[in-house]
């Protein structure tokens, strides 16, 4: 896996950090601070579980997950926004972020995703062909 994946989402797990320690010190707010705490980091969370993956398919069901809690996040910063906990200036400069991560995340998932379907293809093309070359060896 890319360590750009993990840099960008180790990064963005310490800025929800310090976004929910803003929200709890200095607007009072715990329970949606700790809703965008637990799904923001878990993103990179996920990330690095998904590093040491145990197959391809729990890769990309890793990668999944983390692709929902990057939207899950998403909405929980738009609802803090709109509901005016954090300011505009927060909001603006936190969304490329997010918006990146989740572009990145689901990049990484994509391509294993196709590399998987691809070795399938390969794998059911060689057990054809070496089905038809057994029954053609048999005829002769």
């Amino acid at each position: 896996m890319e360590n750009i994946l993990k840099e960008k989402s180790f990064a963005f797990a310490l800025r929800v950090v310090k976004l929910s320690r803003y929200l709890m010190g200095n607007e009072n707010e715990y329970v949606l601070s700790k809703q965008v705490l637990r799904s923001g980091t878990a993103v990179g969370a996920l990330v690095c579980e998904a590093e040491f993956a145990q197959s391809k398919p729990d890769f990309v069901s890793k990668m999944s997950i983390a692709l929902k809690e990057a939207s899950e996040t998403r909405y929980w910063i738009k609802l803090l926004y709109e509901s005016n906990f954090i300011t505009e200036a927060m909001f603006t400069n936190i969304q490329p972020d997010i918006n990146d991560l989740s572009r990145v995340t689901g990049i990484e998932r994509q391509n294993r995703k196709a590399r998987q379907q691809i070795n399938f293809m390969i794998f059911m093309t060689l057990k054809f062909f070496t089905f038809h070359f057994s029954l053609f060896i048999r005829a002769q």
